[in-house]
């Protein structure tokens, strides 16, 4: 019998296929999530100035202009991504109207297929250790650490694509254990191939190359270290590869083709010639990676922070993560211990089936989810990373977590030795694990972050009537290059505007540690496990909100309506630096916008064209223009300096005020 397990035990490939057991319960549990978390962000707050508003004015100029292989901002070429984004925004857009709810709803819908995706890979991984009667607890818990987790919901309140390449890797992997499954069971894995292949050529067109190398070099990587490489030649590669090719490739040949080499200007660091190809293929991809990008228009997380952002990003679920870490680990090694494993599982009741289908699985989830979560976080750490570089990491984190939660269920099967059973008495070692993590690292979470804002809700003063958040926030401009650089500008005085939300956090806090660990201590790891989830959620509920009274800073909606309100045929938009100072202003405006002293970042490259419309301004042409008949409206964030200045050349009008910056005007 030894001799039977060491034999076959290891290989995670020998796996019986697990049977799928949805359960409309969790089903409704994840869409009741989402729904509170996704659908409710879609209305508020306006489009963010920078990143989030140019991806979709981009999409609403594809359809505006019928284009949809060359994407433009503000008329100008922008090469920086490849379109699957700015299409899915466009289709919105084109269904429901040029609305932004409109725009972000691909993206919520993006959201819940992740959610579903891993449940569903999740179910997979680890029914062999849920509850016997909830076969599908490891895939729930593993969603709902990736629905209320902060990361992941921080990272979809504006349009970014890497929440995309979370669903696309979840995909890739659960297809590629699907088509090993098909080869063990002597079935054709051309349809999960073909699956494969087709979520590749998404991932392509969502954030480039990136979507080749992440599942590629999961496959490889697997292969290698299962010592199964020769299964690649039964995968079925032509056909995948063609497939794929017929999907990804089109975009890339036609926009090469729409875009060819032009000479570009000396001195600049550019090639004499360049065009579509080299600004996306290399500078977008190679030059990025290895920190050469012209122009260095984003920050650079050190690797330190990254990998504490890591932790920060999977909050409240992390308190469970190191211990997943020592499991997943511990399964690795079971190649050398299966013999020993087995017997133990046999004397604590297992049948030869049920033993070797658990430690093939075990070893399988852990090997998928590791390689998964290593290959991406060491890229990053390789080549640029920013702080959001981590999402794509995140499901198999996740995973990892869920699996660890539903062998600590009471009911849940026990493959471990008995040995360990024997030490931990009446509770297993995944149940001790669980309550060390909530006793440890959740009650004094919750603890110290309920004292801290209820510290703060208590004695913040109320604002001043008339007086604007942005004159109680400090000013950091060397952290605006990372996407939540504002946060630094908050102090102690500005707490009065979010009271509110303080209080709900702090009385998330008290539920989500406390009150989940009294729950785990008394066996009820389901409902101590939903109380973490609903108090997550009410958190990022109060964040929401908070985001919502910081939006004036953050977006400039509010000054574009009150520009439509007085805007006439001919009037002139104009924005006082570069693009993303301002760039809602395009969006909900619908009109050109100038830009002085803004040719940098986004729209640089593509204003090099012959054909690109003249919106680059100097200090020379907008004092012309505000000399000029035509009435200006100029955003700025130097009222002062801008109201001395362009006084010479006409009226300057104060027409409106938001968030630290000015609409003048000259009419």
């Amino acid at each position: 019998m030894n001799t039977l397990v060491a034999k076959y035990a290891p290989s995670s490939t020998l796996a019986p296929a697990p049977r799928k057991r949805w359960s409309l319960r969790s089903i409704l549990l994840l869409l009741l999530a989402w729904s509170a978390l996704q659908i409710g962000g879609l209305f508020t707050p306006g489009l963010l100035d920078d990143v989030d508003s140019v991806y979709i004015q981009i999409a609403r100029e594809m359809l505006q202009r019928h284009d949809f292989i060359t994407p433009t901002i503000d008329g100008i070429r922008f090469f920086d991504k490849p379109p699957l984004m700015y299409w899915m925004a466009a289709g919105s857009m084109r269904l429901f109207g040029i609305h932004d709810w409109a725009a972000r709803l691909p993206l919520a819908l993006g959201v819940l297929a992740l959610l579903l995706a891993v449940y569903a890979l999740g179910i997979r991984l680890f029914n062999t250790v849920s509850p016997l009667d909830n076969p599908d607890r490891g895939g729930l818990y593993a969603a709902l650490a990736m629905a209320t987790s902060i990361g992941p919901y921080l990272y979809t309140r504006f349009y970014i694509p890497d929440i995309l390449i979370a669903l696309w890797m979840t995909l890739s992997v659960h297809l590629f254990l699907v088509a090993l499954d098909r080869l063990r069971e002597g079935r054709s894995p051309l349809l999960p191939s073909l699956g494969f292949a087709v979520v590749m050529a998404l991932d392509v067109l969502t954030k480039g190359l990136i979507g080749i190398v992440f599942p590629l070099g999961f496959v490889l990587l697997y292969l290698l270290f299962t010592r199964r490489l020769k299964l690649l030649l039964k995968l079925q590669i032509p056909a995948a590869t063609g497939l794929f090719l017929l999907l990804a490739a089109p975009w890339h040949i036609l926009a090469a083709l729409r875009n060819p080499a032009i000479s570009m200007p000396a001195g600049l660091g550019l090639p004499a010639r360049a065009g579509w190809a080299w600004f996306y293929l290399y500078n977008e991809h190679i030059a990025r990676f290895l920190g050469r990008r012209i122009p260095h228009d984003y920050g650079q997380v050190p690797i330190p922070l990254f990998w504490l952002l890591l932790v920060l990003w999977l909050v409240p679920w992390s308190a469970f993560l190191p211990a997943a870490l020592v499991d997943a680990l511990r399964d690795l090694r079971q190649r050398s211990e299966a013999p020993l494993r087995f017997d133990s599982d046999i004397a604590a009741g297992y049948d030869t089936a049920t033993a070797l289908q658990a430690s093939a699985q075990s070893h399988e989830a852990a090997l998928s989810l590791l390689l998964w979560a290593g290959i991406i976080l060491g890229f990053f750490t390789l080549s640029s990373r920013q702080e959001y570089y981590h999402l794509p990491a995140l499901p198999a984190l996740a995973l990892l977590v869920g699996g660890m939660l539903a062998a600590a269920d009471p009911k849940a099967r026990r493959h471990t030795s008995i040995h360990a059973a024997a030490a931990f008495g009446t509770k297993s070692q995944p149940q001790i694990q669980a309550l060390n993590a909530s006793l440890y690292f959740l009650v004094p979470l919750g603890s110290l972050l309920f004292l801290v804002c209820s510290y703060l809700a208590i004695t913040a003063h109320t604002p001043p009537t008339g007086v604007d958040l942005n004159a109680l926030l400090s000013s950091n401009p060397a952290l605006y290059n990372l996407s939540l650089g504002h946060v630094f500008d908050l102090t102690g005085n500005a707490m009065g505007f979010f009271r509110g939300p303080l209080w709900t956090v702090a009385l998330c806090m008290l539920a989500l540690g406390p009150g989940s660990h009294l729950l785990r201590r008394r066996g009820r790891t389901l409902a101590a496990n939903l109380v973490i989830a609903a108090s997550m959620a009410g958190v990022l509920l109060a964040a929401h909100e908070g985001l919502v009274r910081f939006y004036p800073i953050l977006g400039s909606k509010g000054l574009a309506q009150a520009i439509d309100t007085a805007r006439r045929p001919g009037d002139i938009v104009v924005i006082d630096g570069e693009l993303t100072s301002g760039s809602t202003l395009l969006f909900y405006t619908g009109q050109p916008t100038l830009l002085v002293n803004g040719r940098i970042n986004g729209p640089w490259f593509g204003g090099f064209w012959p054909d690109a419309p003249h919106i680059f301004e100097d200090e020379a042409g907008l004092h012309h223009l505000w000399s000029g008949p035509q009435r200006v409206f100029l955003l700025t964030y130097n009222r002062r300096q801008r109201q001395h200045d362009l006084s010479t050349y006409g009226n300057v009008i104060d027409f409106a005020d938001s968030g630290g910056k000015t609409i003048l005007t000259n009419r």
